[in-house]
């Protein structure tokens, strides 16, 4: 039925996609604009004022506004700001006890004239409660009633209609975006914070240091500067991470021999040479707090397989294998 109805109306799906497209640059570029003349007053008082908040921000709204709200307190919750997402009609019902002094909410309205709205406006205004309007209302009852406006520029619909929200709404998520990435840099969010509200999937995987993976103890292959090869060999083949490393009599790392090591002496005897003889010296380590992202570039950069993990007296404490990455999801 759909495939008939496109063919009938002779509608190039192509021209269709790269015709929103285009709307949606535009938007994009107005919002560019505005921030820069104009908007970029209350973007900055609207940051300062969640940023100064002993409790969380409340993110409302309804329709296709709604969606992009709870995508917007989503992006808050998981990058340092608590934040949540309220239904304005269920708060008409009693979850406007969620809302309490302390908080700031943040209410979506495209023409800030949303009848659902009137309820948790209200309620913002009698406990002076912050109330932050994200609307292309300037002078609606939304954009009357808030403390701060951030004030979308007006443009056109990707819908031929101009009914169906897609270049507002695009505006709207990457105000939300912008406000989360600014309190985010402001607050100096970092990596380790990131991966408390990120323990699971490929992102909590990539955001875990060596210390989480790494092989520690007799797991570790290591021998003594000055043995001969066959022990360096037989500890390889034991420990099967295609590497052993070289430790001085105080038990620093001097050395590591690899597979391609011993490739690239088979032409000598090496039953009667020494470790040292063999030994890349000042070989790739990591330490046990380096993310396992940046453990994965050293493997990718040198074209090695494993990594030898030391501490700062230059001691072996652990070693962690390409295939440990590929296990927990980072390779």
């Amino acid at each position: 039925m759909i495939k008939r109805a496109l063919q009938a109306a002779e509608v190039d799906v192509i021209d269709s996609a790269l015709r929103t497209i285009a709307f949606g640059k535009q938007g994009l570029v107005a919002l560019d604009h505005a921030l820069q003349n104009g908007l970029g007053g209350p973007f900055r008082a609207a940051a300062e004022l969640i940023g100064g908040i002993s409790g969380r921000v409340i993110v409302t709204g309804i329709g296709k506004s709604g969606h992009i709200g709870k995508k917007i307190a989503a992006s808050f919750a998981s990058t340092g700001t608590p934040a949540f997402f309220v239904h304005p009609v269920e708060a008409n019902h009693g979850d406007l006890g969620m809302i309490a002094p302390g908080d700031v909410v943040l209410a979506l309205s495209w023409s800030g004239e949303t009848a659902e709205l009137q309820g948790i406006v209200s309620f913002t205004r009698r406990f002076s409660i912050p109330l932050i309007a994200l609307t292309s209302g300037e002078v609606s009852a939304l954009g009357r009633a808030a403390d701060v406006v951030l004030l979308l520029p007006k443009e056109q619909e990707a819908c031929p209609h101009g009914l169906a929200p897609t270049t507002s709404t695009l505006m709207q998520l990457a105000m939300g975006d912008a406000l989360a990435v600014a309190l985010l840099e402001a607050r100096g969010f970092s990596a380790t914070d990131f991966r408390v509200y990120h323990p699971g999937g490929k992102l909590g995987a990539m955001l875990s240091h060596v210390s989480d993976l790494m092989h520690v103890g007799d797991s570790i292959p290591l021998v003594r500067q000055g043995v001969l090869m066959p022990e360096a060999v037989q500890e390889l083949s034991r420990k099967r991470f295609g590497c052993v490393g070289v430790t001085d009599d105080e038990g620093r790392l001097v050395g590591v021999v690899t597979d391609g090591d011993i490739a690239r002496h088979l032409d000598v005897d090496l039953t009667k040479m020494p470790v040292d003889e063999v030994m890349t010296v000042r070989p790739k380590t990591v330490g046990k707090d380096t993310l396992a992202t940046a453990a994965l570039a050293l493997l990718n950069q040198y074209s090695i397989g494993a990594l030898l993990v030391v501490g700062e007296d230059q001691r072996p404490i652990g070693i962690v294998h390409f295939h440990d990455l590929l296990r927990v999801g980072v390779a």
